[in-house]
């Protein structure tokens, strides 16, 4: 289940075989926690599992301007409720087996079970996707349709030690802390990091392909943006959202990466969990806290950390929007059939390498932008048929293979001017 909530995946405990104990050991020196980052964050092993978490912002059927209330939430979601709204709440699964978590300003995120195959991973989700829905209607509320909430100012809704904090750290960067937290909903698919031999290209392809999926799925548009989504998790703290760099050693890069981000905040059994200002993980090793961080702080710190691809023991690709209805199943299935087999993975990271920097170009011009558009018809030139192999179920098939065509049909006209 999500512990932690915005920024913390809640399919992290199910790929995992370890227990959800807290681990109280303590940290002492800045290569032993580098080694922990390290094993737990790339596990090897066949590629097998894949996972989704599906985010909404929710809004009143009636007047989408209005603001949430979360005695309404509560009372829509029942025994459902997330134990963050209420601690006295069951906090029951949906039908499916899928968690359900809340994230700062009320939005709504199912977590899926993981799943060897794509077709059951649908039919799960959208089963439990179908009830949410009917579930969130009887008290007249619906869903979002975009990556980030066109209707309301952000607000946080959630009153947790870990939100307040995270809202006072981001403050001095202007609007897009909170509404990063409040405003914005995500497309989060999970694919294992794969065998040993496998990592470095695995960890190129799920990164390189960032910015052409962010420009085929762009769905937050706002005057001069395609995906404000992107740009506004692209805009808060750099040294938490920026891409990780992709390097020849993933492990190694992620785990020192991991040391030298600031604290965003620090729990404590009393008052609030304000972090010291500038202090890192890696500080806080080396005696900038009164007491030597946990191997459960160096978790949990890990938690606060938002790049766009976050390794967690499989890869956490978090750069798609948040899409409308059932369109998710699009990106879901494009991702898993292209990181299906090794040689596609491989030419994923040729045809993307030329663009795979263009962060910013992709969230302002989406497939607009000519070079993005011709490295996503040569990613879709590779997805059709990757996605076929896939097996997924007539319907399914046929209904990705078609918004897939009417994709090659939007980049092409971009990609020829390039």
């Amino acid at each position: 289940m999500n512990r932690h909530g915005k920024g913390y995946s809640a399919v992290t405990a199910l790929f995992e075989s370890e227990t959800m104990e807290p681990d109280r050991r303590r940290l002492r020196a800045r290569v032993e926690a580098e080694a922990y980052v390290a094993s737990v964050c790339f596990k090897h092993g066949p590629p097998e599992l894949l996972g989704v978490e599906l985010e909404w912002t929710v809004h009143h059927r009636d007047d989408p301007r209005r603001p949430l209330d979360p005695d309404h939430i509560a009372a829509a979601l029942g025994p459902h409720t997330p134990r963050t709204l209420r601690p006295d709440s069951p906090h029951l699964p949906l039908p499916s087996g899928s968690p359900l978590t809340l994230e700062p300003g009320g939005q709504v995120e199912i977590s899926s079970l993981p799943a060897p195959a794509v077709g059951s991973l649908i039919d799960a989700v959208a089963t439990d996707q179908r009830y949410l829905t009917d579930l969130l209607a009887r008290s007249g509320l619906v869903l979002g349709t975009q990556g980030i909430d066109p209707h309301r100012a952000p607000r946080r809704v959630l009153d947790t030690p870990r939100y307040a904090a995270m809202e006072r750290a981001f403050a001095p960067i202007g609007l897009d802390g909170i509404t990063m937290m409040c405003a914005t909903a995500g497309l989060q698919v999970c694919v294992d990091v794969g065998e040993r031999g496998d990592v470095v290209a695995r960890w190129a392809a799920v990164n390189s392909l960032g910015p052409v999926l962010v420009a085929l799925f762009a769905n937050s548009p706002r005057p001069g943006w395609a995906s404000q989504r992107t740009r506004t998790v692209l805009g808060i703290d750099p040294s938490r959202a920026r891409p990780v760099p992709i390097t020849d050693d993933p492990a190694l890069t992620w785990a020192r990466h991991v040391l030298d981000t600031p604290l965003l905040c620090v729990r404590r059994p009393h008052g609030p969990w304000d972090a010291p200002a500038g202090v890192t993980f890696a500080d806080w090793i080396a005696g900038a806290l009164p007491q030597p961080p946990t191997l459960d702080d160096l978790d949990y710190h890990i938690s606060t950390l938002f790049p766009p691809v976050r390794p967690h023991g499989y890869f956490e690709v978090r750069y798609l929007d948040a899409q409308d209805g059932m369109d998710w199943i699009t990106p879901t299935a494009l991702l898993a059939g292209l990181m299906a087999e090794p040689g596609t993975v491989d030419a994923v990271v040729e045809v993307c390498a030329p663009v795979a920097d263009r962060w910013l170009d992709a969230a302002r011009l989406g497939l607009a932008d000519a070079p993005i558009a011709l490295a996503a018809r040569r990613v879709l030139d590779l997805g059709v048929p990757a996605v076929a192999r896939l097996g997924l179920p007539p319907q399914s098939h046929a209904a990705v293979t078609d918004h897939l065509t009417r994709l090659i049909a939007k980049t092409t006209t971009n990609g020829r001017k390039s």
